[in-house]
């Protein structure tokens, strides 16, 4: 018989989370963004580095990033044109919006640990750095949703990231994602998923 378990707050909220493109008229509060921004910072990191920085945009700083992306737009083929300007319409549309940019501090401390400054050396720490900075962007995530409030990662973005990063003032490192914040528009459910049993094997 299986075994029942009973659903938790934290549950509901990544049942709950999903991506929300457009955004009421209503504004986030900074403590509300600080909640936020202290749960993605509380997010596991390797080495404890947290290579990290994250990047508030609101205003003309936000208007900015959204006509860099509409800019950058016809620069690519259709596929990813149409996607850049669906993400420059949704972080005009949002009241704020944050962007997660690796530091490299990770890559650094790994040749340092390893003694090495080959190319795998550097690829295997800079795949844990942007590991660890996925792991934040997941928990700001569930810590909007658990306010009620919706966000989506524009990860399109990253096909511009060296303009991005520009854009935001951070002179180093790598851009990792781009997060709209804000009210939803209107209450819509998430898509479905793929049943558990299409994505999980049990190995003996």
């Amino acid at each position: 018989m299986e075994e029942r378990i009973p659903k938790n707050a934290t549950l509901e909220t990544i049942v709950s989370r999903h991506s929300v493109r457009r955004f009421a008229d209503r504004d986030v509060s900074d403590g509300a963004l600080r909640v936020i921004l202290d749960a993605a910072n509380r997010a596991p990191s390797a080495h404890n580095r947290q290579a990290w920085r994250f990047l508030v945009a609101r205003g003309k700083k936000k208007e900015e990033l959204a006509r860099l992306g509409s800019a950058r737009a016809s620069d690519f083929p259709r596929p990813a044109s149409v996607l850049l300007r669906m993400a420059a319409r949704s972080i005009s549309n949002a009241p704020a919006v944050v962007a997660v940019a690796n530091t490299g501090d990770l890559i650094r401390h790994g040749r340092e640990l390893f003694q090495r400054d080959d190319a795998p050396t550097g690829d295997f720490f800079r795949t844990m750095e942007i590991q660890s900075s996925a792991a934040a962007v997941e928990n700001l995530l569930l810590a909007a949703t658990s306010l009620g409030l919706a966000t989506v990662w524009l990860g399109i973005l990253y096909l511009i990231k060296d303009d991005v990063r520009r854009v935001l003032g951070e002179p180093r490192g790598e851009f990792v994602a781009v997060i709209p914040i804000g009210w939803p528009a209107v209450q819509s459910p998430g898509p479905s998923k793929r049943p558990l049993d299409a994505v999980v094997r049990h190995l003996d």
